[in-house]
């Protein structure tokens, strides 16, 4: 009891609301801050909060953490994980922390990949339905996560997953090209479409995010990631020992001429039949992986549309999943300009107000 007392008075350091929560475990720490489980002794409820210290020391951490915190309040469903509240900072104009409450999940993809050997095709089936459903509702909002990987995929022990960490999202408005200067940081490596991995076309598409959801699918089915690359270079070696090389078609469109070039001068590559590669998996999942691992991103089926592949027949009502309009233009305005540090403080002070 004298240990949690102390870590609590270590981890509310000036915040008049956290006599509402009580700490019980420090259950993550990252380059952030931390994250604790809780009990909120006014509804019994248990939650996580994540602590971010020291939030305005980058205006580029602290615009990350307010369109975080801006996406996960207007993208409320099932499968996207839920801001509970934000704790109101003791002075507008100074605070340095800040303390944002979510739902509390058990565990996460990589630990569940990684824990067990008992998942069945039923498992993987569902896994991947709640994923698709999660990413039609967030695509249909015009948001792209861009950063998808089974880490920032929550889960729970009735199998219920969440997609979470929204910090490097980006929502895309139809008069802005979104263009490829995006791509310097985005996204770990292994998760990466091929179109980022140099940034060959102009533009992204949410088949960024359809690719990097067939990675992890790939690695529910054999538990080991599908393309662990070292560098950029042995990524694409690795994604075309697969797929084979791409057509000359697809290489007409890349842009980037360095990627062009080191692609047309690759040794031709036949694909390896997915079958073949996942020889034990339920045949109508290794084929609607196959549309999810398209080379090329005009290839790659939307959410919705891999939504209604045969493999989920015995689940999906397509009509049923939730879909939402695009988010409005005004709630993004910060990223079309220059913001301060006092611009951001203002904005997710504002947050918590809402």
């Amino acid at each position: 009891y004298f240990n949690i007392n102390i870590m609590e008075k270590e981890f509310f350091t000036e915040y008049g609301e956290a006599s509402q929560y009580q700490i019980q475990e420090v259950v993550g720490k990252g380059s952030y801050g931390v994250v604790a489980a809780a009990i909120d002794t006014r509804t019994g409820e248990r939650v996580a909060i994540k602590k971010i210290n020291d939030v305005f020391e980058h205006v580029s951490d602290a615009t990350r953490i307010l369109r975080e915190v801006k996406l996960l309040r207007l993208l409320r469903h099932p499968d996207v994980v839920e801001i509970k509240h934000i704790m109101l900072p003791p002075s507008r104009r100074e605070f340095q922390d800040i303390y944002v409450v979510f739902e509390l999940m058990e565990s996460d993809l990589h630990q569940v990949i990684r824990a067990n050997d008992d998942l069945t095709a039923e498992h993987y089936q569902f896994f991947l339905y709640q994923l698709l459903r999660a990413l039609k509702y967030i695509h249909g909002a015009n948001v792209f996560h861009r950063d998808l990987k089974p880490k920032n995929i929550l889960a729970n022990a009735d199998c219920k997953l969440k997609i979470c960490d929204f910090g490097l999202a980006r929502v895309s408005f139809n008069d802005a090209p979104s263009a490829i200067f995006w791509t310097d940081y985005v996204a770990t490596r292994w998760y990466r479409a091929p179109e980022l991995c140099g940034s060959f076309f102009s533009k992204y598409t949410p088949a960024i995010d359809i690719w990097s959801i067939g990675c992890i699918f790939a690695e529910l089915l054999t538990g080991r990631p599908l393309f662990p690359g070292k560098n950029v270079v042995h990524q694409l070696d690795i994604i075309t020992d697969l797929l084979g090389t791409p057509s000359s078609e697809t290489l007409s469109r890349i842009r980037n001429e360095k990627a062009r070039r080191y692609l047309s001068c690759m040794r031709k590559k036949h694909p390896v039949p997915l079958t073949q590669k996942f020889p034990n998996a339920d045949p109508l999942a290794v084929r609607l992986l196959g549309r999810l691992l398209a080379f090329d991103p005009k290839d790659r089926p939307s959410a919705e549309e891999a939504l209604a592949d045969p493999y989920f027949a015995s689940l999906a009502n397509v009509e049923r999943e939730p879909s939402r309009h695009p988010i409005s233009k005004l709630e993004f305005e910060f990223e079309r300009r220059k913001v301060t540090k006092d611009d951001v403080r203002e904005l997710i002070y504002r947050e918590s107000l809402d």
